[in-house]
């Protein structure tokens, strides 16, 4: 790490040694691609992942795209280059530039107040109401909690403005302005001002604005777009050692400028064109420079861990922007982003300085984008790169073991002597969350069963655990755990509220306060 001196050269493309339809692979000075694809292909099998695909561009050429594994387990289909996945959370940074255009054309600026354009948006209390700007949704520090409200959008008939008017009823965890709060409801926001603004929704925007000018000709804004025969792959559900399960894409609509597009690599490479050109693609200026800028400046500063020098010893800053986290390594400013949706996970790696960038797409839940994006930032920047696959798949496996051990600890801590305090028929009733809405638990075959009225597909089946809490298991969502119920009795032994937590990164159900209807 202290020969950076050598890492000024410029990087110099030799001949295009492969060209097929499934794989560009050309060499450079400071990448073994030869390596790197032998790295992928071992790594992606560790981690038995069905199917994947990377692209990297330096000096606005493609200089290495491929994909490995299958679209869908148990089916032959091969992933190539121009495969799709949902990029999830990489939508973001197109809902920002798209803000950029706007602000460019003196439509709105970065620091308009929120409310002028939404009307019926309204945040916890009066105060952030009425002073939240286009910049706070940006840039994740509105005070609500990482995640918070996302209950409101996955899977629920709720449109965009139905789940923004129901935004007043999260309760926030950090003062307004002082903390990292990443926040998918705070970026539908953000779109849904770009359809104020000009009479134009965000995916009609961003169509328009970017996807045909940038000739991402496959790329698309809603699952609603796929037409037969489409080069798709599909989401699994993957545990280390079992069989992958293949799950169904869902309909992100209703909270697109977070993270509906789906792309593929060879799609994605021009949208890394566009960002490392300076908002130029083929001549033509499409973003401004000095919105970019603005855009890749610290916007929020986010904590590294005292622990994180062991492993990361160049890294001394983190921050994000308006859709891009901010960081350095090796003396270089990276800026990057990753995605996650049901059964796939993404990452989007820029190195301005040195105009080169790569993406990579997956379809199945994993760390291996993670992995990738460091060791592919070793080998350019610092010639040497530890087998980051290895680490982060050790980490996984630790966190799997971790939950199993927990799980039986639980199983065998309960006491499986108690009964309810009464009869099943009593828990039976409408639930309503203020949050959130109605909920139904009813009585299937002398068994409950809770229905999350408006998440059709949540629908539970409820076995007694201990006292008056039972296990809930959602069915056929096969990417959430079981969980519990509690249901909480008054002394006239009445049931008053009933609370549900189903432990998961991603969705926090103790959010939904449910009181039984009397």
């Amino acid at each position: 790490m202290n020969n950076f001196t050598k890492k000024v050269q410029i990087f110099i493309l030799i001949i295009l040694i492969i060209s097929t339809p499934s794989c560009v692979f050309s060499q450079s000075s400071k990448l073994d691609l030869e390596k790197l694809d032998n790295y992928i292909e071992s790594s992606y099998k560790s981690w038995e992942i069905p199917g994947m695909a990377i692209a990297i561009v330096k000096d606005n050429e493609v200089v290495f795209a491929k994909g490995y594994g299958i679209k869908e387990y148990g089916k032959k289909g091969q992933v190539d280059e121009n495969t799709l996945f949902a990029i999830a959370s990489n939508t973001k940074s197109f809902t920002s530039a798209s803000l950029s255009i706007l602000v460019n054309e003196g439509k709105i600026s970065w620091d308009d107040k929120v409310i002028d354009y939404l009307p019926y948006f309204e945040m916890y209390n009066d105060y952030v109401t009425n002073e939240i700007t286009i910049r706070d949704l940006l840039s994740h520090h509105s005070g609500l909690e990482t995640f918070s409200g996302d209950l409101l959008w996955y899977g629920t008939t709720y449109t965009r403005e139905e789940i923004l008017k129901r935004v007043k009823f999260l309760e926030p965890v950090y003062g307004f302005r002082s903390h990292y709060g990443y926040s998918n409801v705070m970026y539908l926001a953000a779109g849904q001002i770009i359809e104020a603004v000009t009479g134009i929704k965000w995916e009609d925007f961003v169509q328009e604005h970017f996807l045909t000018p940038l000739e991402m000709k496959s790329s698309y804004t809603s699952i609603s777009q796929f037409k037969k025969g489409d080069n798709i792959a599909l989401p699994h559900e993957v545990e280390i050692g079992e069989e992958p399960i293949v799950l169904k894409y869902l309909s992100w609509d209703n909270i697109a400028p977070a993270g509906a597009i789906i792309s593929s690599v060879s799609d994605m490479s021009q949208w890394i064109k566009l960002q490392l050109n300076n908002g130029i693609y083929n001549g033509d200026t499409i973003l401004n420079e000095e919105q970019i800028w603005e855009m890749r400046s610290p916007q929020t500063i986010l904590e590294i861990g005292s622990w994180a020098p062991k492993y990361w010893a160049s890294k001394h800053f983190e921050a994000y922007g308006f859709g891009w986290s901010l960081w350095d390594y090796h003396g270089k400013k990276i800026v990057e982003h990753g995605g996650g949706a049901d059964g796939m996970i993404s990452q989007t790696v820029l190195i301005p300085e040195e105009n080169f960038g790569f993406v990579i797409l997956t379809n199945s839940i994993n760390y291996l984008p993670s992995s990738l994006m460091y060791y592919i930032l070793d080998m350019y920047l610092d010639e040497n790169s530890r087998d980051w696959s290895e680490f982060f798949l050790n980490y996984f496996r630790f966190n799997a073991e971790q939950e199993k051990i927990n799980t039986k600890k639980e199983e065998e801590e309960r006491d499986k002597t108690t009964l309810p305090s009464l009869e099943l028929s009593a828990y039976c009733g409408t639930y309503t969350s203020e949050l959130y809405g109605n909920a139904e638990v009813k009585l299937e075959k002398n068994s409950l069963v809770v229905s999350l009225i408006p998440t059709p597909m949540f629908v539970g089946d409820l076995t007694h655990w201990q006292d008056d809490t039972f296990k809930i298991q959602l069915r056929e969502i096969y990417n959430l755990p079981s969980g519990k119920v509690n249901f909480i009795i008054d002394e006239n032994k009445k049931v008053t509220e009933m609370k549900i937590d189903i432990p998961n990164p991603d969705f926090d159900f103790t959010e939904l306060k449910f009181l039984k209807n009397q």
